[in-house]
């Protein structure tokens, strides 16, 4: 049995989708050689997307101890402006407490 025929049917799957992606980024890859001829460029990124197929088929089935994290979120911008510093009125400032306590 190989790596990939022994996991579950979910990771079959995405397996398979990352190689057909990886099928289609070669072909598109060949297209460009043809345009471009054999320069640097061309060449480096026919060896990265040799090294990519290489990696998948060396990763064989999942650490079975692994535990899949959550899924992440979108991250969210946050506008780099000011705040506004009513925000900010009924909090306390680190250290010294709320300003209408004081420490006995």
């Amino acid at each position: 049995m190989d790596g990939v025929s022994d996991m579950g049917d979910g990771l079959n799957k995405t397996v398979a989708a990352v190689q057909r992606a990886l099928e289609a980024l070669h072909g598109a890859v060949g297209k460009l050689s043809q345009e471009y001829g054999d320069t640097l460029g061309v060449r480096r990124l026919v060896s990265d997307v040799a090294r990519l197929s290489d990696d998948l088929a060396e990763l064989g089935p999942p650490d079975p101890h692994r535990r899949p994290g959550p899924v992440p979120e979108e991250l969210e911008e946050i506008p780099d402006v000011e705040y506004d510093a009513s925000m900010w009125s009924e909090a306390e400032h680190e250290g010294f407490g709320a300003p209408d306590r004081h420490a006995p």
